[in-house]
């Protein structure tokens, strides 16, 4: 497609070499993961997560029908949701998994990016396995509780915040005090036609519905409700319990901590300083707090309060109350790949870091490790924007570059003289090869001050080089400036698009078509960076 280009996650310099390597399928990685996520592989995954249970498909369906209770009618058609809630009791019918925090107004663009990734790919995987059912899970990180990482949003140059008191799990947080920001966002976005619709949009999620939890399943809904995503809460007391015999594991034995640290140390020694496992990770929840659990010798208690257990104590605790129990994000995903009938989970590189320490993991408790899909990442550019780089001798591709090699390309290229100096360099050096053989002939000690001579005289050829192009920047300052703002308008902050900005001006700009073009130009097993003209 013409308005697609593509190119490598390695060459855009903004993603990790252990994802790169990933996508190469280097064989030094093979051990932490189950199978690399083509299209064919699909199949043995499929085999091997045949044996989900009808039991935990009957509970799950139920408590996801009781989720889906507490939502507020909407305008959007949602039988496919109901659809697919139904077909999960059904031995031949799969997830695929993505999910995020609550993020206010949905957060960072990349929050689209991997909907539409889990949305693709389960099109893609019915066509290929036509007798299976696959269902699109977004699974919402209710349990989280760093409210400042999520009560935030970038846009129109600044920064939309949500300033409340917060503890404990943010789901549970009354959303009421969402108002004086409603009216913020209505200023900023309210004179367009579906800059009007968003503010409805947002005012019915956050002050139509008890808490943050049901207020984002609502705003998700709305936009993905005809895909027939499935939207689940894991802040669940009967979900949790079907966690009951892993979580017994972890607090008793410290069984993630024993399987997870040798490959955590392989991948800081190879790599990176990762997520490292604590001894018992699982968190406490309760009357508002979220702190971790910890283990001194026969006793065990939540930091920062004075809550303790015996042994006995403990197990009485989680049998009567599993919804005090939070895994962190080290335990999360073994949750998500207990109470799901999940095939693939669909994450950022930052989160595939951390899953490639668990394989060891799931396979000691023998549940089946899913294969790790890279979400789709775009750059969203416009055709204004385009022409205006190629007036400057520039593609959009061309943007991944540092700003300030741009802008010395940029000089170089118009420089009266050849930038790189090529011409002067080759006659400097030939004028030094002549003295080097004079010198030869003459006085071989004077070959030393010959070569220093040289190397003193490319130097200054090259600080001379670089003079000129910052005379010539200069020069074209008026070129560097309008290059300087095209350039932050594509990469603000200097950072990747979809990691800054916010969907809502593009909704404002585009509305649905907005969205149903990254539902037709993002390919979910693509594994490149994708630009997208709009």
């Amino acid at each position: 497609m013409d308005d697609v280009q593509c190119i490598s996650y390695r060459d855009t310099g903004y993603f990790s070499s252990l994802i790169c390597d990933y996508l190469d399928q280097k064989p030094e990685l093979a051990h932490l993961y189950n199978r690399f996520p083509v299209i064919e592989n699909f199949r043995e995954q499929i085999k091997e997560r045949s044996g989900f249970s009808r039991e935990l498909r009957e509970k799950l369906v139920l408590r996801l029908k009781a989720q889906y209770d507490r939502l507020q009618p909407t305008e959007t058609d949602d039988q496919r949701v109901f659809h697919h809630i139904n077909l999960l009791e059904e031995e031949k019918t799969y997830t695929i998994t993505t999910g995020h925090q609550l993020n206010l107004f949905t957060g960072p663009l990349y929050f689209f990016y991997k909907i539409v990734s889990v949305v693709n790919l389960c099109k893609e995987l019915k066509k290929k396995y036509p007798d299976n059912n696959f269902v699109p899970v977004h699974w919402m990180a209710a349990e989280d509780h760093d409210f400042a990482e999520i009560n935030h949003i970038n846009i129109a140059g600044g920064r939309l915040l949500w300033e409340r008191e917060a503890g404990g799990p943010v789901g549970r947080l009354d959303t009421a005090s969402m108002e004086t920001v409603l009216e913020r966002l209505k200023e900023l976005t309210g004179k367009s036609t579906h800059g009007r619709e968003l503010v409805q949009l947002f005012r019915k999620a956050y002050l139509e519905h008890g808490n943050l939890a049901d207020a984002t399943r609502y705003m998700v809904h709305h936009f993905f409700a005809e895909e027939g995503l499935v939207i689940v809460d894991g802040d669940d007391s009967q979900l949790k319990s079907l966690m009951v015999p892993f979580f017994k594991q972890e607090l008793l034995e410290e069984v993630t901590l024993g399987e997870v640290e040798g490959t955590t140390q392989w991948l800081t020694e190879h790599y990176f300083e990762q997520v490292h496992p604590r001894n018992i990770n699982l968190f406490y929840i309760k009357d508002g707090l979220r702190e971790r659990i910890d283990r001194q010798g026969k006793t065990w208690g939540v930091l920062n309060t004075g809550i303790t257990w015996t042994r006995e104590e403990l197990l009485k605790e989680l049998e009567e109350y599993p919804e005090r129990f939070s895994p962190n994000a080290i335990l999360r995903p073994l949750y998500q790949e207990t109470i799901l009938p999940n095939l693939a989970y669909i994450g950022g590189g930052g989160e595939l870091a951390y899953w490639f320490q668990l394989k060891q993991l799931f396979d000691k408790v023998e549940v089946p490790f899913p294969m790790l899909v890279l979400r789709n990442s775009a750059l969203i550019y416009t055709q204004r924007q385009q022409e205006k780089l190629q007036k400057m001798g520039l593609q959009v591709k061309d943007l991944f570059q540092p700003l300030h090699q741009l802008k010395s390309r940029i000089a170089a290229e118009s420089a009266p003289i050849d930038p790189k100096m090529e011409p002067y360099q080759a006659k400097l050096q030939k004028m030094f090869d002549e003295l080097e053989e004079v010198a030869h002939l003459t006085d071989k000690s004077m070959l030393g001050a010959v070569n220093a001579q040289r190397q003193k005289q490319l130097n200054g050829l090259d600080k001379l080089r670089k003079k000129l192009i910052r005379a010539e920047k200069r020069k074209n300052s008026d070129k560097m400036e309008r290059l300087e703002q095209l350039y932050l308008e594509l990469f603000p902050k200097q950072s990747l698009q979809e990691r800054h900005d916010n969907f809502i001006p593009y909704y404002e700009e585009y509305g649905e078509k907005w969205l149903q073009k990254l539902l037709y130009d993002l390919d979910p097993l693509d594994f490149r960076f994708a630009l997208l003209r709009f």
